[in-house]
C-alpha cells in the first residue's frame, strides 16, 4: 500500500522511530518491508517449520506448525489491515515474527522452561521473540540481532511482566518496554496482529482437532460460533452431510467462520476509530485498545476457546504427549546446567564464562531455539531414553 493511501492513525514507514543501530534507507523497500525480509531470512523463522502448534512434529505431516500458523496469521492480518488502511507490511512483519521465541513442544515447553528459570528471571516466549531479533540472530558484522524498527519490535512484544518491562526500560529508555509501565497501547498494527493470532489458532485448532480424531463435528454442535456455519453449509450443500463430505463440510464451516470474524473485526474497529478519532499513532497509544471484536463475537469466541481448552488441549492423548515433552525440556535444562560442554562450543563458552544468571539464560536460549525433533534427539543422546517420536 502506498504511504499516501494509509490512514492518518496508521504507522507510516517514513515516520518510523527507527532502529537501535541507525542504517541508511533501502533504495527499493520501505522500512517495514525491510523488516519483513530480514525476518523471513532469519534462522529462527526457518526453525518454526519443526516447532509444535498443538500436535508434535512426529504426530503427522499435515498438522499446523509454528511456521504455517505464522503464515495464516499474516494472511488474516494483511486482509484486515487492507480494509482498515493500516500498514500491511508492518502487520505482516509482526505476524511472521510473533512466535520466533517459542520453545519446542508448544506451550508445554514454554511452561516448563519458565519453571526451570524461576530463580533466574523466568521465561516469557514473547520476550524471547524480542531477544531473538535483538540479540540471538547472528547475521550481520556490525551488531547482534537483525536490527528491526521500533514499530516491529513493539508489535512482537505482545505481553511483558512489569519486572521485565523495567529491565527493558533500563537498557533502552523510552523503548519497547515503556508502554507496559505506563499502561499504554501499541500501534493499531500491533493490536491487529494480536487478534489475528487468536482468530487463526482458534480456526486451525478446530481443523487439526477434527482431523486428528480427538474432537468431532458432533461435539462442535455445542459451540454456536462454529455450528451455525456448519448448519448453513450443510443446508446449502446437503451432500456434505454424508460421511464422504465431512472433510469438505469442516473446511466450508471454518471458511465461513473466519470470514465473519474478519468482517466483525473490521466493522467493530471502524466504529471504535470513529468514536475516538485518533489523529496519529501517538494518539492511538493513549487510547483504549481499538482493534477488536464486537461484544457478541467476543463472547462467542470465548465459548470456542473454552471448548478447545477442555476438549482438545486437555485431551488425555495430548496431555500424555505434552507430559513427555515437559520431561524432555526439564531434563535437558538440568543436564546443560550441570555440564555446559554438552552444548555447542559457542553456547558452552558463554555459559562457562558468565555467572549463574548468564549460564541459565544461555541454556534457556539454546533450548528455546530447538525444534521438536532436535530436542527429542538431544534428549535421547544425553539420556539414552526415547520419550518422543518413532
Amino acid at each position: 500500500m502506498l504511504d499516501s493511501a494509509l490512514a492518518p492513525h496508521a504507522c507510516h514507514p517514513g515516520r518510523s522511530r527507527g532502529r537501535r543501530h541507525p542504517e541508511p534507507p533501502a533504495p527499493t523497500r520501505t522500512e517495514y518491508q525491510r523488516d519483513r525480509d530480514r525476518i523471513v531470512h532469519s534462522t529462527a523463522f526457518r526453525r518454526l517449520v519443526y516447532k509444535t502448534q498443538v500436535f508434535l512434529n512426529h504426530e503427522g505431516d499435515l498438522f499446523r506448525t509454528r511456521l504455517t500458523h505464522s503464515l495464516e496469521v499474516a494472511q488474516l492480518g494483511r486482509s484486515i489491515a487492507r480494509s482498515l488502511r493500516l500498514n500491511e507490511d508492518l502487520v505482516e512483519a509482526v505476524c511472521l515474527a510473533h512466535d520466533l521465541g517459542h520453545t519446542p513442544f508448544g506451550h508445554a515447553g514454554q511452561d516448563v522452561l519458565n519453571e526451570c528459570m524461576q530463580d533466574f528471571g523466568g521465561f516469557e516466549h514473547n520476550l524471547q521473540s524480542l531477544r531473538v531479533v535483538d540479540r540471538l540472530e547472528e547475521r550481520y558484522p556490525q551488531y547482534d540481532g537483525i536490527n528491526l524498527t521500533f514499530e516491529t519490535r513493539e508489535g512482537i512484544l505482545k505481553h511483558c511482566s512489569r519486572r521485565n518491562a523495567e529491565l527493558l526500560e533500563a537498557r533502552e529508555p523510552g523503548g519497547v518496554g515503556r508502554r507496559f509501565l505506563l499502561g499504554r497501547q501499541p500501534s493499531l498494527e500491533a493490536q491487529l496482529c494480536n487478534l489475528a493470532d487468536e482468530i487463526a489458532y482458534n480456526a486451525h485448532d478446530i481443523d487439526d482437532g477434527v482431523r486428528s480424531g480427538l474432537i468431532t463435528l458432533a461435539q462442535l454442535r455445542d459451540v454456536p460460533l462454529f455450528d451455525r456455519y456448519r448448519a448453513r453449509a450443510e443446508a446449502e450443500y446437503p451432500h456434505l452431510a454424508a460421511p464422504a463430505g465431512q472433510r469438505r463440510l469442516l473446511a466450508e464451516a471454518i471458511r465461513r467462520m473466519l470470514s465473519d470474524q474478519v468482517y466483525d473485526v473490521i466493522d467493530a474497529t471502524r466504529a471504535a476509530l470513529a468514536a475516538h478519532a485518533p489523529a496519529d499513532v501517538d494518539a492511538v497509544r493513549g487510547l483504549p485498545a481499538l482493534v477488536g471484536f464486537s461484544p457478541d463475537m467476543r463472547a462467542q469466541s470465548q465459548v470456542l476457546k473454552r471448548f478447545l481448552f477442555r476438549e482438545l488441549y486437555r485431551h488425555p492423548q495430548v496431555v500424555q504427549t505434552t507430559d513427555s515433552a515437559r520431561q524432555v525440556v526439564r531434563e535437558l535444562f538440568s543436564i546443560y546446567q550441570a555440564g555446559p560442554r554438552e552444548m555447542p562450543p559457542a553456547q558452552a563458552a558463554s555459559a562457562l564464562e558468565g555467572d549463574a544468571q548468564q549460564r541459565a539464560r544461555t541454556v534457556a536460549d539454546f533450548i528455546a531455539g530447538m525444534t521438536d525433533r532436535f530436542a527429542a534427539r538431544e534428549h535421547e543422546r544425553l539420556t539414552g531414553r526415547r520419550l518422543l517420536g518413532r
